[in-house]
This record gives C-alpha cells, sequence and structure tokens, in this order.
C-alpha cells in the first residue's frame, strides 16, 4: 500500500500563533519540531495498517519545514519551492490513499490560524459554488487523480470543515479552538496515540478508489485586493465575477495547478503578512 502525507503547521498539535509557524518567530523552531512529530506519529499509523510506501510533501510556507532528520525514517520527504502542485506536490493516481496533516480552517472561520492559502488576501472561495477552503480543494483534487483522502487531523473546527465535506474522512482533533489564536491542547503523548491510531484505522481495509469526478471544476475567488482580481484577468479563460473575484473552469488537477499560478501572481502584487 503506497501513502500520501500532506503536512501544513497551523493544526499541529501544541501550536496556536503566527510565531509558531512563520520562520523567525519566537517558537518557530518548536513549532517545526512538534510538526515532524505530527506527521511521525502519521507514519507510524501507516506503518501499522500495512503502508509499503510513504511519501510526505512539507507543505506549510516555505515548504521547507521539517527537518529531514527529524523525519521518521520509513518516509521519504517533498521539500522546497516552488512546487506545481502546492501542497499536493508528488500525488500520483499511484498512492492508494492521502492523510492530511496539521491542517486548519478556511478563511472566516473561527479556528485556529484560519485562513485560505493567503491569509487575509484571499477572502473566500468556492469550489462549483461551494465555499471551500485548503481542506476542500486538497480533497477534491486528490479525488480527481483517483486517490482518496482517508484521514485529517488539525483542530476542531478543521475536522468538523472536513466532516462537511466528507463524512467518511477520519478526523484526529489534536485542539480545540477558542478564538484564532488561542486553543485548549490535547496532551502530546494524547494527541500522538490519537494520530498514529485514527490512521491506522482509516487504512483498515485498504480504501476504495474514489468515484471518477466531472469532466471540469469551477474555481472562484474573491481577493482583497482588486489589483491582484485585475492582473488575473490577462490569463486566459480567467473572467470577473465582480471587482475582486475572478472565476476559471477546467479538470483537476490542471485548475489546482494553475491556482498556484493565482498566488504567484498575487504575492508578486502584495506583500501582507498571512495572520496580521
Amino acid at each position: 500500500m503506497r501513502i500520501y502525507i500532506s503536512v501544513d503547521m497551523e493544526g499541529v498539535t501544541g501550536l496556536v500563533d503566527a510565531e509558531d509557524v512563520q520562520p523567525g518567530g519566537r517558537d518557530y523552531e518548536r513549532g517545526r519540531a512538534l510538526m515532524a512529530e505530527d506527521v511521525n506519529a502519521a507514519v507510524q499509523g501507516a506503518l501499522a495498517a500495512g503502508a509499503a510506501d510513504i511519501l510526505v510533501n512539507d507543505a506549510h510556507g516555505p515548504m521547507r519545514n521539517i527537518l529531514p532528520e527529524a523525519l521518521h525514517p520509513a518516509a521519504r520527504l517533498v521539500r522546497g519551492r516552488p512546487k506545481q502542485l502546492g501542497m499536493l506536490e508528488g500525488l500520483t493516481g499511484e498512492y492508494d490513499a492521502a492523510l492530511c496533516v496539521g491542517y486548519h480552517s478556511r478563511a472566516g472561520a473561527l479556528g485556529v490560524l484560519s485562513h485560505s492559502f493567503m491569509g487575509h488576501e484571499i477572502e473566500d472561495m468556492w469550489l462549483d459554488g461551494r465555499p471551500v477552503g485548503e481542506i476542500g480543494l486538497a480533497h477534491a483534487t486528490a479525488a480527481a487523480l483517483g486517490v482518496p483522502v482517508v484521514a485529517l487531523t488539525g483542530d476542531d473546527a478543521a475536522c468538523t470543515e472536513m466532516t462537511e465535506w466528507d463524512a467518511s474522512v477520519v478526523t484526529v482533533p489534536v485542539k480545540y479552538a477558542h478564538d484564532r489564536f488561542a486553543a485548549e491542547l490535547r496532551p502530546q503523548a494524547e494527541a500522538h496515540k490519537a494520530i498514529e491510531e485514527g490512521v491506522a484505522r482509516a487504512l483498515t481495509p485498504a480504501p476504495r478508489r474514489p468515484a471518477p469526478p466531472a469532466a471540469a471544476a469551477t474555481l472562484a475567488v474573491r481577493w482583497q485586493s482588486a489589483s491582484v482580481a485585475a492582473t488575473l484577468l490577462g490569463i486566459p479563460g480567467v473572467t470577473a465575477e465582480d471587482a475582486r473575484t475572478v472565476r476559471a473552469t477546467g479538470p483537476l488537477p490542471a485548475l489546482y495547478r494553475q491556482f498556484g499560478v493565482w498566488m504567484r501572481v498575487a504575492t508578486a502584487l502584495t506583500n501582507q503578512p498571512p495572520y496580521c
């Protein structure tokens, strides 16, 4: 069984603030250590379920948060950027299942460090008219590749978001949001045991492949900056819904990859910290 793990940072055990997850933050070095511990618990669960090959994609920020020597020796690591598929780099239909570790809720949700890809710069997103964030877009893209997302770890808001998207996914809350930068934390040993057991349960029996997706999907994004939206109209196939909202239609995962280009354009036009 081949397993793919996309690991973000905001939903990791113990982390609640930008200082925990941004390079240069006062507690970032501790945060990256905790990130590795959560993903290692997921790797242990996958191994217990019979995984023979495990690929981990460092999917947060600079995408070089996990120190290679801190990762479980049974897993391979995709590290650094740019990546054509960003948070899903390396995922192909050859994998039997995907896991989302350390994920967070979408922009506007009252979850720990909630946002959608770019802090305040992205105000809202919709996939085929359905509100979506990193969780739903990752799930839909993986499904388009024929790979089921079977487990997610993060705060309780992220777990609820995943359950609303797909109730069959095993979710493991490692903290409970009190506000956007405050949470009640599960003890680390308890959280890591829950991750390991949840992943093993999600992979037993072996997951079924998702049904083939629709031929095309429509992604709409509302930006904080009208300048970003106006600039994106220079990309063929991108149209305006209003002065700050653009949309495009196409097959996943190609649409997910195009969205990565949108974010690079937005980054070039803005310089806003993600959690201000």
